[in-house]
């Protein structure tokens, strides 16, 4: 199988264009703890297949994830992940096992009102944040990702109300995406998506990214827990209202 550096439906200014971005936008999540995955979805939905999109994003998002993982091990609650794991294999077996169409602008509106209830309404019960809760937000997350890939600021904000240190979010997020991401290279694979055509921009976006969380994580290191706060809720929200905004014009509210 013939592996060429750039696929055919991306030129060499977009491509170009997309390699900054990922940069970019792994500074902001590795710095706010969130909102570089989905700007980047929403960048690479601006010139690649529709057919690509979520597969390469799932990719280039679980070797930016990675690399956050790594350069923040220390600070990883493996009580948070040990319970997220199961849910990830339950959400990835259904969605290989159903792969239908879903109505996007469903777990779109779904997605958004948990972020803003996450972000500003009352506290959960400290039962959510239990084994079973985590395992609940797992499986549904790691299900719908398959099909809409914007989980990311659920999962965040999830973890956020856990956590109250700005390194615990950020490094049990990387990890939990990891673990999201991991499955859709297998779930894409024996559905017939060929990553072998994407693979060199695939790396490239990677290594982009590792760039872009290295810049990030100095940045973290000069803000205080309570800013980081302030502004991951503001980033969620930006993110939620987006959501709502796309869910309304799938859904026809404003014909």
């Amino acid at each position: 199988m013939e592996i060429t550096l750039l696929p055919e439906s991306l030129s060499l200014s977009v491509a170009l264009f997309l390699l900054g971005s990922s940069v970019i936008t792994s500074m902001i999540t590795a710095s706010l703890g969130a909102g570089g995955g989905v700007l980047l979805l929403i960048l690479m939905a601006s010139w690649m297949p529709a057919a690509a999109i979520i597969p390469v994003h799932g990719m280039i998002q679980l070797g930016s994830n990675s690399g956050r993982m790594a350069l923040t091990w220390k600070h990883i609650d493996w009580r948070v992940i040990a319970a997220f794991v199961p849910g990830v294999i339950a959400g990835a077996i259904a969605g290989a096992w159903l792969l239908v169409s879903l109505p996007a602008y469903l777990w779109q509106l779904t997605i958004a009102m948990f972020v803003l209830y996450l972000c500003w309404g009352p506290a959960l019960p400290k039962g959510a944040f239990g084994s079973t809760g985590i395992f609940m937000a797992s499986a549904v997350t790691s299900f719908v990702s398959l099909f809409v890939g914007a989980t990311g600021p659920l999962v965040a904000a999830f973890i956020k109300q856990i956590h109250g240190d700005r390194f615990q979010v950020v490094a049990t997020f990387a990890t939990a995406m990891v673990l999201q991401h991991a499955p859709k290279a297998l779930v894409f694979g024996m559905a017939g998506f060929v990553f072998a055509h994407w693979l060199p921009f695939i790396l490239a976006m990677i290594t982009c990214g590792f760039a872009g969380t290295w810049l990030g994580l100095r940045l973290l290191n000069s803000i205080d827990n309570r800013w980081f706060s302030k502004a991951l809720n503001l980033v969620l929200t930006i993110l939620a209202l987006r959501l709502l905004w796309q869910a309304s014009l799938a859904a026809g509210w404003w014909l």
